[in-house]
C-alpha cells in the first residue's frame, strides 16, 4: 500500500505507523502501596495508601489528574486551575507565590501535588502533609509526568491510555506540517519581560512540530529571559505573543520581518489559546493544532 504514496509523504506515513504501533497499551496491575518515588526536587516520597483526598497546586497537574479519571478525589486546587469546569467549584488554596497553607491543611489531604518553584513543598511538609513535586517542563516530561501521576493515583493503565491518545493526536497534526514548503523563523513571547521559550521546552517543541523554526538558541535554556535586542538581531518572520501595535512600538522592532509583513499574532493573556499553549498537560495536542493553524493557515483551509 505504501508504494502507491508520493515519495515525500512516505516517510511521514511510516512515522505515524511507528507511533501508533509502538504506543500499544497493556493493562498493568494495581500500584502496590506503600509506594515510593523520587519527585522533581529529588526527594524520596512514600505514599502509604492510595490517595483519596488530593490538593493540586499546579494547573497542568490538575488537568492531568482529571484526565486520568480521579477528578473526584480533588478537594482543593490553586487559583489558576480552571479546567475542566468542575474544578472551578472546588476550594481555592492560593497560587504559586501566594499559597494558603492553612487552607490546604484544613482540607486534610492525603496528598498535595505542587510545583518545584515557590518553595511550597518545605512549608507543607513542616505542616505534616505528604507532598509530591510533579512539574513537567520539557515536551517528553509532559508524558512521563502523566505516567508518574497515574502510578501515584493507582491509575497507571488510564495514564498510559491518555499518553497514547495524546501522541496519536499530535501525530495527526505533525503529518500535515512536517512537509510544509516553508518553515518560518519564529519568536514566541510568554510575557513582555520578555520571557520566551527555548527549543527544548514543551512550547519550543510544539513550535517546531507546528512547522516553525525557533529563533531562540537552546543554550539559553528552556524558558529564558532575553534582551529585546536579540529578537531584532534574529529578525523572525513570525511573532507570537504581543499584538502588532505593541511590537511595532518597541525600539528597533519596526524593522523586524514579522512586524513589516504584519505576521504578529497576539496571544491574549488568559485566553483559551494562551492557557493551552502554556500548560504542559493533556491538552497539548489541542495546543499544537492551534499553533499549527497560526503558523501554517494554508494547510488548514
Amino acid at each position: 500500500m505504501y508504494s502507491l504514496l508520493p515519495a515525500r509523504l512516505l516517510s511521514t506515513v511510516r512515522l505515524l505507523s511507528v507511533l501508533l504501533t509502538s504506543a500499544a497499551v497493556s493493562a498493568t496491575g494495581a500500584t502496590a502501596y506503600p509506594f515510593t518515588l523520587t519527585d522533581d526536587l529529588g526527594r524520596r516520597v512514600t505514599l502509604n495508601a492510595e490517595p483519596k483526598r488530593v490538593v493540586s497546586v499546579l494547573p497542568s497537574d490538575t488537568e492531568t489528574l482529571c484526565a486520568i479519571g480521579v477528578c473526584d478525589r480533588l478537594v482543593g486546587v490553586d487559583e489558576s486551575s480552571d479546567f475542566p469546569a468542575s474544578v472551578t467549584k472546588l476550594p481555592k488554596v492560593g497560587g504559586l507565590y501566594n499559597p494558603n497553607v492553612e487552607a490546604m491543611v484544613a482540607l486534610k489531604p492525603d496528598l498535595v501535588v505542587v510545583s518545584k518553584y515557590g518553595k511550597l513543598a518545605d512549608r507543607l511538609m513542616a505542616a505534616g502533609l505528604t507532598v509530591v513535586v510533579v512539574n513537567p517542563e520539557t515536551y517528553e516530561e509532559v508524558f512521563s509526568k502523566t505516567l508518574v501521576l497515574g502510578k501515584l493515583m493507582n491509575r497507571e493503565a488510564q495514564a498510559k491510555a491518555l499518553v497514547v491518545q495524546m501522541r496519536r493526536d499530535i501525530a495527526r497534526t505533525e503529518i500535515l506540517t512536517r512537509n510544509a514548503a516553508h518553515k518560518p523563523t519564529a519568536y514566541y513571547e510568554i510575557d513582555p519581560t520578555p520571557y520566551t521559550a527555548g527549543p527544548n521546552s514543551f512550547i519550543g517543541v510544539l513550535l517546531s512540530k507546528a512547522g516553525a523554526t525557533n529563533i531562540i538558541p537552546a543554550t539559553l535554556g528552556d524558558f529564558p529571559k532575553i534582551s529585546p535586542e536579540l529578537v531584532v538581531q534574529q529578525n523572525p518572520q513570525l511573532i507570537l505573543g504581543p499584538d502588532l501595535v505593541t511590537a511595532r512600538a518597541r525600539p528597533g522592532w519596526a524593522g523586524i520581518a514579522a512586524v513589516k509583513s504584519g505576521r504578529v499574532i497576539a496571544v491574549v493573556p488568559g485566553s483559551t489559546l494562551d492557557t493551552i499553549l502554556n500548560r504542559p498537560g493533556p491538552r497539548l495536542p489541542l495546543a499544537l493544532a492551534a499553533l499549527a493553524k497560526l503558523v501554517h493557515p494554508e494547510l488548514f483551509r
